[in-house]
């Protein structure tokens, strides 16, 4: 069976599954076919399943919108931060010479890049949309190397399902799946609009995530983990978002 019928059926049980058996039985053809995310817990977790199992379905290669450079927000924009630790604030003071991203698990080369060997991979740029569930959006030039180009240097394993990412700042992380890490639009990011991208919107270096909502696009990235399980970070959520009533997977 092809890859588009083999989708098609699959979408079609879950909506057929959805509106005449109910939500319980939709997650568990969503359970069959792997398409369950971290948080189905609870008393959010059936709707949180079929909301992830649909979107994979039927956006899992879908572009976020990209706009003229004549529609980039003018600044100042909202919810700049100020450095968040000493430690951060010592590697500001040398121009972030010796900040590094390490990256490990599931991989067959773990590895650790300062920002200058990030630079030198082929650099790409976007303008998409910083969008904020809480109401205020801003778009932006977002220039960075594709996460998907990082995890093949470093050599991604079969049965990897997930990466896990985290901040310098404390208790701040998250995690998306293989198909929104391996997303052309999905960027290690350290520049904005034609320069260095700024503290205050999480430089030196963000993920930037635009299919999915601001938070996930996570500042002062420090470390990547290669997993195919989020069982055991944190409270086994998949990130620390659904610990305070936020869905792991936030798809515009």
């Amino acid at each position: 069976m092809s890859k588009i019928s083999r989708r098609k059926l699959i979408t079609t049980g879950l909506t057929a599954a959805a509106g005449v058996a109910g939500l319980g039985v939709a997650a568990g053809l969503a359970q069959k076919y792997g398409l369950v995310p971290p948080d189905h817990g609870g008393i959010w977790g059936l709707g949180e399943t079929l909301t992830y199992a649909s979107q994979r379905l039927l956006t899992r290669h879908s572009l976020a919108r990209e706009f003229p450079r004549s529609q980039i927000s003018k600044p100042p924009f909202p919810n700049e931060v100020e450095p968040p630790t000493e430690e951060f604030k010592r590697l500001q003071a040398g121009r972030f010479a010796d900040w590094r991203l390490s990256v490990n698990g599931m991989v067959s080369r773990p590895a650790t890049f300062s920002i200058d060997q990030l630079k030198s991979y082929p650099s790409h740029s976007q303008i998409t949309m910083l969008q904020c569930e809480e109401g205020w959006s801003y778009i932006a030039e977002w220039i960075g190397v594709p996460l998907s180009h990082v995890l093949q240097v470093v050599g991604v394993l079969p049965q990897a399902k997930y990466v896990a990412y985290f901040s310098i700042e404390p208790d701040t992380w998250e995690s998306i799946d293989m198909a929104d890490a391996l997303h052309p639009q999905t960027f290690l990011t350290y520049g904005m609009n034609g320069d260095a991208l700024p503290v205050a919107h999480g430089g030196p270096l963000r993920l930037r995530l635009p299919r999915q909502v601001g938070y996930k696009s996570v500042k002062f990235i420090t470390h990547l983990t290669v997993t195919d399980s989020m069982k055991s970070f944190g409270k086994g959520l998949g990130s620390a978002a659904p610990e305070f009533g936020y869905a792991w997977y936030a798809g515009i």
